[in-house]
């Protein structure tokens, strides 16, 4: 029995009964799923968003929603195999599921991972730099980052049922913004299979992720500035929605990845023969065929020198001749159909108009590769006359097809290159120094990532087509524009940043950090002798002071070796710009001031364990004291209930109190066993 897609909407699954549309399988064309979303009421479900998924999430600390990321990851890498089994009939073989279903789970661990190791246990950033507004000090401002109260709403392609679902519902409820998911019709099938398994994990709060089978109705009219669209897809949908009234009017977020026609660039140093050269071959085969070439991210067009042209396109056309097509549940199967008939015949069309100004070399589009289903074998064309080509830098055909462009000289072929008009990824196959140098910053201004190949990472590298939770993954231009991942950026798309203005006293009680300028209060105990939970922010040390000999300074020279000059040498040192004469070393001043505010019995302060933002300020002569002044700038919860994290501001000054040094010590604190 063909089963019928339901959506979630305000916690409950819905099944549409009207205008059904079938979705059939790339292998043999069956109808494997019948999907609607009529009927479906999309005002309560932004209103639900807002008022049960919003409140849930942001009541929550940045790190107890990266634990949500982190439980969920693991309870569908335990469950994961039921959608090896559902997306073989969208095309995907084994490798490409690992990139889909793997490639998801992986992004939910990193920013599970990201978010516990870079944001704080609280509800809101506070960026780093106070600006002091005024003379004397009493008035400050400083920039804190805030979840938006609205829902961020993912349109995803068909390409990447999981991954696409995944990587943007990661950023979005670590910011703690609810979602709303609305997949591809093509290949919703899996997308429901994955929120089936979110959903019966009962891990998100109720309201943090809803989920639309079929089409967006009149979604988008109910957002507004709280709100964020988030769109992977073909240019010609994302200028309809970046132009709908709603989104325009009420300046809704905009967030697209849409078509690009990446390269790949080879070197003229690679020759055949060389490792660059078999690595741009691999690479650019495994691009046009990975996902039968349906990757926003794969390779479109090929520039290699004129002098290597044939040489590359008889090596592509041996491996691209000898590929297996066919069911892509077989093992022995390197490239599975198109995700439907109507995907090929559009890739047929894009390869006509291709055809204008390049020649086929190899392939034939008439050729299925395989019996039954939306199979089409790769093809590989020759641009006739690079200097006048315009149809291979703005015609993308969504399968396994690209273009060899010839260029003369590695000016020409950035030109090339940039006719594009912005791009997701471009790649580079070099390894010359000077080579890299003129294509990689000729190319940076239209590109969201670069990968350069060379002989010295290929082992690792991650490959051309693969994008990473830490790096960005967008582009300028025809690209879109837009910018998703990139570590905790990816998280700020969903944060509100504002600048907040007062006394450091009020912004410091607001920010729980200590600024400069706030009260700074003196315990009856040093702090270290105080647990995690005893500390306050605030609370400071003020130590006595100590003088700094020549002795010392001699002493440390000959202990560490360090017998740099300006510590050794007084005419040597007195002739330096930056030195009155004979300094003491910058790591001498830190070791004396540890000595100075270091509580040495054992206590619950358990390590030191990071100096942060360190700088010299001032030169301390041999004569001239120092003392410290400690303070509790910042605590932050650790992983492990046993200590947590303390932020430490510390201040070195001289006899005339002068600052000589600064900077953050970082410890670790432990916690009493029932906190």
């Amino acid at each position: 029995m063909t089963a019928i897609l339901q959506s979630y909407a305000e916690d409950r699954w819905v099944a549409a009964t009207e205008e059904l549309a079938d979705i059939a399988s790339a292998i043999d064309g069956r109808v494997v799923a019948r999907l609607s979303s009529r009927g479906l009421n999309f005002a309560a479900m932004v209103r639900h968003a807002r008022e049960v998924g919003g409140p849930a999430l942001r009541r929550l600390t940045f790190h107890q929603r990266a634990d949500l990321l982190k439980a969920l990851a693991l309870y569908l890498s335990e469950r994961k195999e039921p959608l090896y089994a559902l997306a073989a009939d969208t095309g995907a073989t084994k490798r490409d599921n690992l990139i889909d279903i793997d490639g998801g789970l992986g992004t939910l661990f990193a920013y599970a991972s990201r978010g516990r190791r870079e944001l704080p246990s609280e509800r809101f950033i506070l960026e780093d730099g106070v600006e002091r507004l005024s003379k004397g000090g009493s008035f400050v401002g400083v920039h804190v980052l805030t979840p938006l109260t609205g829902v961020a709403v993912h349109i995803n392609a068909f390409n990447f049922p999981c991954w696409g679902l995944l990587e943007k519902l990661a950023p979005a409820i670590l910011a703690g913004v609810p979602v709303i998911s609305k997949p591809a019709s093509a290949t919703a099938y899996v997308a429901e299979a994955l929120v089936r398994l979110i959903t019966d994990s009962g891990i998100l709060p109720a309201g943090a992720l809803q989920f639309v089978a079929g089409g967006t109705g009149d979604l988008l009219d109910h957002l507004t500035g709280q709100d964020l669209v988030a769109f992977t897809g073909s240019i010609e949908t994302s200028e309809k929605l970046r132009n709908h009234p709603a989104i325009s009017r009420n300046a809704v977020r905009f967030v697209a990845e849409r078509d690009s026609l990446n390269a790949a660039m080879l070197g003229p140093d690679a020759m055949p023969g060389t490792p660059e050269f078999d690595l741009f071959i691999k690479e650019v085969v495994r691009e046009m065929t990975a996902k039968a070439g349906q990757k926003c991210t794969a390779i479109r067009r090929i520039l290699v020198p004129r002098a290597l042209e044939r040489d590359v396109i008889a090596a592509l056309g041996q491996k691209l001749s000898g590929l297996v097509l066919g069911d892509p549940r077989q093992e022995s199967t390197r490239m599975g159909p198109l995700v439907s008939l109507a995907q090929r015949d559009d890739v047929r069309a894009r390869i006509a108009d291709l055809s204008t100004e390049a020649e086929i070399v190899v392939g034939d589009p008439a050729n299925d590769g395989a019996p039954g289903g939306a199979f089409l074998a790769p093809v590989l064309l020759r641009c006739v006359d690079p200097a006048t080509a315009r149809k291979v830098h703005v015609v993308e055909a969504f399968g396994p097809v690209a273009t060899v462009i010839a260029y003369d000289g590695l000016d020409q072929a950035v030109e090339l290159v940039r006719r594009g008009e912005g791009s997701l990824v471009a790649s580079v196959f070099t390894h010359d120094d000077t080579i890299a140098d003129a294509l990689v910053f000729g190319l940076a201004p239209f590109h969201g990532r670069i990968l350069i190949v060379d002989r010295d990472c290929a082992g690792e590298s991650t490959g051309h087509g693969s994008p990473l939770p830490g790096l960005v993954h967008g582009g300028p231009g025809r690209a879109g524009g837009g910018e998703e991942l990139g570590g905790i950026r990816g998280v700020h798309h969903y944060l509100q940043r504002t600048a907040l203005q007062g006394s450091p006293a009020r912004l410091s009680a607001l920010t729980r950090t200590w600024l400069q300028g706030a009260p700074a209060p003196v315990p009856a105990t040093h702090p270290f002798r105080r647990n995690y939970e005893e500390l306050a922010v605030g609370e400071t040390v003020e130590t006595p002071a100590r003088t700094i000999t020549i002795a010392d300074i001699e002493h440390f020279a000959d202990f560490t070796g360090d017998a740099f000059y300006a510590h050794m040498d007084e005419e040597a040192a007195k002739a330096n710009p930056f030195f009155p004469g004979r300094v003491a070393h910058g790591y001498l001043i830190l070791s004396f001031a540890a000595g100075l505010f270091v509580d040495p019995a054992p206590g619950p302060l358990l390590a030191n364990y990071g100096l942060d933002n360190l700088r010299f300020l001032k030169p301390v002569s041999p004569g001239d004291s120092i003392r410290v002044r400690l303070t509790v700038k910042r605590k932050t919860a650790a992983r492990m209930p046993e200590y947590g994290e303390v932020r430490w501001d510390v201040e070195v000054f001289n006899q005339a109190d002068e600052t000589v040094a600064r900077y953050d010590l970082l410890t670790m604190s432990a916690r009493p066993a029932a906190a």
